[in-house]
C-alpha cells in the first residue's frame, strides 16, 4: 500500500474535514509524479471522501435514534415539562446543526401564539415575540398544521410579514428558518422551529426528525395537561368523589403502560411485547395487524372505534407501518384512548428501530462478502471477527451461489430496464433474508446476487443450489437460475478461494442458462462432462466415478471385462459383431455384458449424451490406470 494510500487512512481515522483530502493530491503533484500517478491518487481521493460521507451519515443516523429514544425515556418519566421541552430544543439544534432552535404555544383565548423555549437566541424582543394565527412562517404551520421551510425568509413572499415580525427575526439575525405542527390528533397546538442566521436548505431527513421531536412534545405538554387536569380533580374530591374514583383507576393505569412501555424501550422489547402489555393494563386483548389502519390513520393519531374495536394507526412521517387494534372493550375513557395512542406510538418507534436495524445488518452482510471477492488479502482476524458478529460459522464449510432472475419471454420493450433494475432489487433483498436465517452472506453483483452459504449436515453444493433456487423463485413467483461453486472450506481462512469459487459458480450458471434449465440450481457436478470443464478443481476422479463407477466397481468385485468391453463396442462403432471379433468372444457373450451395463449404468447410457460421457470418462480412467500402473 502506497505512502498516499495510507494518508486517506489516516485522514479517515481521525475525521478530518473534506478539503484536506485534497493534501496528498498536491503535495503528489509538487513532487512532479506522473499522470497515471495522480490519476490513481484521484481515485483513491474519491474513494475515501464516499467513505468518510458513508460513515458521517451512519454516525448522524446513529445520533438521531439515540436522540429519540433518550426523547422517549424523559417523556416515560415525565416530571417537569419545562426540562422535556428544553431537552427537545437543544437536541433537535443539536442534530439539525442549526444556530437556533425555539417552540411556541398556540394561545387560544388570545387568538394567537407565543414564544415558549428557545436555544441559541440573543435577542429578548425575538424570545417575546407572539405571532397572529397566519402570520409570518410560525402563524402559516400553526394555521395550516403543515411543516414550512424557507432558506431566506426575507426574500419569502409566501409568508404575512408584518412589521413586529419582522423586527424580531431580523433582529435576532434569522434567515433560513423550519418549523413543524406541534399536533395532537387534527389539533395544533404549538411550533417547532430550527432556524439559522445564514441560507441554507433543509433536506427531507431533516425535516422528518423535527417532526419526530414535534410529536415527542405534543406528547410531553398532553401529558403535563392531563397531570394537572387530575391534581385539578383530586382538589375537589369531597365534590366529585365518583368522578374522582374513576379517573384515579384510568390515571393509574395509564401511568403503568407508560412505566411498562418505558422499559421496554429501554430493554429492547418487541412489537408484541407492547401489545401484551397494553392488554394487560387496559384489560382487553390487543393485537398488531401490519395492514392499513383505515379510518385510524385518516384520524391524524387518534384512536377510532371500529365496531367493538378501538384501532390507533401506527405511522411514521407519513408511512403507514400497521395498526394497534384493542378487542373487548367497547366503551373505552378517553385517556385510556390516548394509552391505547401512545403505545402506538412507541410501537411506530421500535419498527423503525427494527428496519433501521435490519437494513444496517444487511449491508454489513453485502460488505463484509465483497471484501472477501474483491479484497482478500483484508487482515483474517478482522474478518472473522466481522463474521462473528453477524453470527456466522467461518469454520464450516461453504458453499459461493450465483443468482440471477430470468423472466419469462425476457425483458425487450420501453421498461425492459426498469423491470431488470426492480427484479435485481427484489432478488437481493430476497437473498439477504435467505442469508441471514442460513447464517450466511449475500450482495448483489454482476446483474444478479451472490450469496456464500454455509453447507448442512451431509448437504452437497449440488441440493444447496437447487434449495436457494427453489427458494428465491417461490419468494419471487418468478424463475431464478443458482449455479453453486465447490464447497470452500473454512472460507475465511482462505478468503483468496472466495473469488475463485465465484467465478465458478457464476460459470456454472452460465452453462445453466446456455443448457435452457433456467430455473434450476446446480452444481459442476451436475453437468456431467462440461461440469468438469467448468469446475475449478478438475475432480477427474469424481467424474469418472459418476460416470462408470458402478461399471468398475462390478469388474472389480466379479473379476469381468465390462470396462474392456465398453471401450471395444465404442471403438467398433458400437457394433456388437465388430465388438466380439474385437474381444475374440461369442456374440452372445457380448450381448450379455452390454445387457449388464445397462443394468448397471441405466437404459440411456446409449443415448448420444451419455455416450460421449461415458467414452469421456473410460478416456480417463485409460490414463489413470496407467498413470498409476494398475
Amino acid at each position: 500500500m502506497s505512502h498516499e494510500h495510507v494518508s486517506y487512512l489516516e485522514l479517515l481515522a481521525r475525521g478530518a474535514a473534506t478539503e484536506a483530502y485534497d493534501r496528498p493530491v498536491l503535495l503528489a503533484r509538487a513532487s512532479g509524479a506522473g499522470p497515471e500517478a495522480l490519476a490513481e491518487l484521484e481515485e483513491a481521493k474519491q474513494l475515501a471522501l464516499r467513505v468518510r460521507a458513508e460513515l458521517e451519515g451512519r454516525r448522524r443516523r446513529e445520533a438521531e435514534l439515540s436522540a429519540l429514544f433518550a426523547t422517549a425515556h424523559d417523556l416515560a418519566g415525565l416530571r417537569d415539562l419545562d426540562a422535556v421541552l428544553r431537552a427537545i430544543v437543544q437536541r433537535a439544534r443539536s442534530l439539525l446543526g442549526t444556530e437556533v432552535a425555539y417552540l411556541s404555544l398556540n394561545d387560544p383565548a388570545a387568538g394567537d401564539t407565543y414564544m415558549r423555549v428557545t436555544e441559541g437566541s440573543v435577542s429578548a424582543r425575538f424570545q417575546q415575540l407572539r405571532l397572529g394565527m397566519g402570520e409570518g412562517l410560525g402563524g402559516l404551520v400553526a394555521q395550516t398544521a403543515r411543516p414550512y421551510v424557507t432558506d431566506d425568509y426575507f426574500d419569502d413572499a409566501r409568508f404575512q410579514h408584518t412589521r413586529t415580525i419582522d423586527t424580531a427575526v431580523r433582529d435576532e439575525g434569522l434567515v433560513a428558518i423550519l418549523g413543524v405542527p406541534l399536533s395532537l390528533g387534527s389539533q395544533v397546538i404549538g411550533v417547532l422551529f430550527a432556524a439559522d442566521r445564514r441560507a441554507r436548505v433543509f433536506e427531507r431527513e431533516q425535516v422528518a426528525l423535527l417532526g419526530s421531536f414535534a410529536a415527542h412534545a405534543a406528547v410531553a405538554i398532553d401529558t403535563a395537561n392531563l397531570l394537572a387536569e387530575t391534581r385539578s380533580a383530586l382538589a375537589e374530591l369531597e365534590r366529585a368523589n365518583d368522578i374522582i374514583r374513576e379517573h384515579s383507576g384510568v390515571i393509574e393505569r395509564a401511568s403503568e403502560v407508560h412505566d411498562r412501555l418505558s422499559e421496554l424501550v429501554l430493554h429492547g422489547g418487541g412489537v408484541h411485547d407492547v401489545a401484551d402489555a397494553v392488554s394487560e393494563v387496559l384489560g382487553g386483548t390487543v393485537e398488531f395487524s401490519d395492514e392499513g389502519a383505515g379510518a385510524a390513520r385518516r384520524a391524524g393519531g387518534h384512536a377510532v372505534r371500529e365496531g367493538d374495536d378501538w384501532v390507533a394507526a401506527v405511522s411514521a412521517g407519513g408511512e403507514s407501518l400497521g395498526a394497534l387494534v384493542l378487542h373487548g372493550q367497547p366503551d373505552l375513557d378517553p385517556v385510556d384512548q390516548r394509552t391505547l395512542e401512545r403505545a402506538a406510538l412507541v410501537t411506530s418507534l421500535l419498527l423503525l428501530a427494527r428496519r433501521s436495524a435490519g437494513e444496517a445488518e444487511q449491508r454489513v452482510r453485502g460488505e463484509l462478502l465483497d471484501d472477501l471477492l474483491d479484497a482478500p488479502d483484508r487482515d483474517r482476524r478482522l474478518l472473522k471477527e466481522r463474521a462473528a458478529r453477524l453470527r456466522t460459522d467461518s469454520e464450516a464449510p461453504h458453499v459461493v451461489l450465483a443468482a440471477r432472475v430470468d423472466r419469462a419471454g425476457g425483458t425487450a420493450g420501453p421498461d425492459a430496464g426498469g423491470r431488470e433494475s426492480a427484479d435485481r432489487q427484489r432478488l437481493w433483498s430476497a437473498a439477504t433474508h435467505l442469508a441471514a436465517t442460513r447464517h450466511g452472506l449475500a450482495s448483489a453483483r454482476d446483474g444478479g446476487t451472490v450469496l456464500l452459504l454455509p453447507l448442512g449436515p451431509g448437504e452437497s453444493a449440488a441440493e444447496l443450489a437447487r434449495q436457494t433456487a427453489r427458494s428465491l423463485g417461490g419468494t419471487l413467483r418468478e424463475p431464478v437460475t443458482v449455479g453453486a461453486s465447490a464447497p470452500v472450506r473454512a472460507p475465511l481462512d482462505r478468503p483468496d478461494q472466495v473469488a475463485v469459487a465465484y467465478q465458478e459458480a457464476r460459470r456454472c450458471l452460465d452453462a445453466l442458462l446456455l443448457l435452457h434449465r433456467s430455473g434450476q440450481g446446480a452444481a459442476a457436478e451436475d453437468l456431467g462432462f462440461l461440469g468438469l470443464l467448468l469446475a475449478d478443481g478438475r475432480d477427474i476422479d469424481g467424474f469418472v466415478d459418476r460416470t462408470i463407477g458402478q461399471v468398475v466397481s462390478y469388474d472389480r468385485r466379479r473379476g469381468t471385462d465390462l470396462v474392456r468391453t465398453l471401450d471395444a463396442y465404442f471403438a467398433s462403432g458400437m457394433s456388437p459383431a465388430r465388438t466380439k471379433d474385437e474381444l475374440h468372444v461369442h456374440v452372445n457373450t457380448v450381448a450379455q455384458r452390454l445387457e449388464r451395463v445397462g443394468r448397471l449404468l441405466g437404459p440411456d447410457w446409449q443415448s448420444p449424451s451419455r455416450a460421449l460421457e461415458i467414452q469421456l470418462a473410460l478416456r480417463l480412467h485409460a490414463l489413470s490406470d496407467a498413470v498409476t500402473g494398475k
